[in-house]
């Protein structure tokens, strides 16, 4: 029998490929204890195996289970050993099935952009093109940059190269925490996860019968940090520790070729300069640009080291039509453009940070009376910003506020600027200094807006943000005092 085994082993190592072996001997990292991708054949892999007891003719369990991960189904029924595979229990790491399964997805193009996120982090030797997808997840855990019950690294590489990849990581912790929890109830003879909650400082995990949710009833010594984990959860902020928040870039189109002037941005400029000062950001301002000059801008923008930056603020004040903004010499260049530069793999320097855009542009024609709005002049007012539905990048961590819902006009006043700048600044001023976070600004910003009105007493105008933040955005209260903006 023991012969008759060794044929087995024989014959499944030369139907294996390489990269096959290698897959083998990563599965088998924890079991051995060892590092596995390297070796060379299977028949070694088998050989440490056995010399761990954890493989024999009595018990091929192991192999089947192997071969099952990798899908050689075909090979199990060639060795006769397909009908006890169904049968087997499972003894590799589940964590280490998902990784292998991890791998499975991963193409060329989406492992070699892996490899350029994570250019500063592992070695060169780690990085080069014969590295596959599972050598690069061993030497993150090497590192331990990821591991069981940390994640965190590959969902943030995930969510840029291949979202979806992210939903089976988090099947894989939900089960785990499943699987968790009914190993605690099981292990506890008193049942004391019924305990009830009125008994304060045990510290247990209590079950709630109805909705069958569990919460932690807290000890004394740990109820402050509990109340602050549940106030928190979900709710992670930025990291705002730099000395300086970031470059703020406004361009400015005030008067175009063939387009009237956009009397009162000024106004919103100079708030705009006095407020993100006064937040830390380094302003940059860029005048009345043609459209190859607003590309020339935000490109070189991109190309430089932001990794000592927290984030990114860009405003774009012009005239436009749906989907983009006008240069001055009345071209135009879509949103996507001025925001495409900054997605991950092309500014590695702003991966995980907030980059925030805000456009006030007319992207319309519906015209009105009294004041006048970022278009081409077809009476004293015309339809503002139009959102496009296509503009924000799928990248996480971008937010584009854009002047007013589809559709709808957004107005500019010649002596006061527009209705929608001129309230974030205000909002700005007056929350930032509590703590608040940008969206929640922002959603008083889009109630302000809505609430103003023009002389006909119509209500026109609500501002739309559109984001794929992973984390609130809260700026460091400034030691200095809030600016005037009048």
């Amino acid at each position: 029998m023991e012969v008759d085994f060794q044929k087995l082993l024989l014959d499944v190592d030369k139907a294996l490929s390489s990269r096959e072996i290698k897959a083998l001997g990563f599965l088998c990292t924890d079991l051995l204890n060892r590092d596995m991708t390297s070796v060379e054949s299977a028949s070694k892999l088998f050989k440490h195996l056995m010399d761990h007891d954890l493989l024999s003719p009595e018990e091929p369990q192991l192999l089947m289970e192997l071969l099952l991960t990798i899908q050689h189904q075909r090979l199990l029924r060639n060795l006769s050993l397909a009908d006890k595979a169904c049968s087997t229990k499972s003894l590799i790491a589940p964590y280490r099935k998902l990784l292998y399964t991890l791998s499975e997805e991963i193409t060329t193009k989406m492992l070699s952009d892996i490899k350029f996120m994570l250019n500063n982090e592992l070695p060169r030797r780690k990085l080069e093109d014969n590295v596959t997808a599972l050598e690069v997840f061993r030497e993150l855990e090497r590192m331990d940059l990821i591991n069981e019950a940390n994640l965190n690294k590959l969902e943030d590489i995930f969510k840029i190269v291949c979202p979806v990849l992210n939903e089976k990581i988090k099947n894989f912790m939900a089960q785990q925490a499943q699987e968790k929890n009914h190993a605690t109830s099981s292990s506890d003879p008193f049942n004391l996860n019924q305990v009830s909650k009125s008994l304060p400082g045990t510290g247990v995990q209590v079950k709630k019968e109805r909705n069958d949710v569990e919460e932690r009833v807290p000890s004394q010594e740990s109820t402050t940090s509990s109340v602050t984990e549940i106030k928190t959860q979900g709710l992670e902020a930025y990291p705002m520790t730099a000395a300086k928040r970031g470059v703020c870039m406004i361009v400015n189109n005030y008067i175009f070729t063939s387009l009237a002037k956009r009397e009162g941005t000024k106004v919103d400029q100079k708030s705009l300069e006095k407020v993100f000062k006064w937040l830390g950001f380094k302003v940059e301002l860029h005048n009345d640009c043609d459209r190859k000059k607003m590309l020339s801008v935000f490109h070189e923008l991109s190309r430089r080291d932001h990794s000592q930056m927290d984030c990114l603020v860009c405003f774009v004040l012009s005239h436009g039509q749906e989907g983009g903004v006008h240069g001055v010499d009345g071209l135009i260049v879509r949103l996507e453009e001025l925001m495409d530069p900054f997605v991950g793999l092309k500014c590695p320097s702003l991966v995980e940070k907030p980059k925030l855009f805000f456009i006030q542009a007319c992207q319309g024609n519906n015209t009105q009376k009294p004041v006048e709005a970022d278009g081409p002049e077809l009476s004293n007012i015309c339809c503002d910003a139009k959102a496009d539905k296509k503009s924000i990048p799928s990248d996480a961590d971008f937010l584009l506020g854009m002047a007013t819902v589809p559709s709808c006009v957004s107005f500019r006043e010649r002596s006061n600027g527009t209705w929608y700048i001129q309230s974030l600044c205000k909002n700005l001023v007056q929350l930032v200094p509590s703590g608040c976070d940008l969206v929640s600004i922002l959603t008083k910003v889009n109630a302000d807006v809505s609430r103003k009105t023009h002389p006909t007493g119509e209500k026109k105008q609500m501002p739309q943000p559109t984001f794929t933040l992973r984390k609130n955005v809260v700026f460091p209260i400034p030691k200095t005092p809030a600016p005037s903006l009048r």
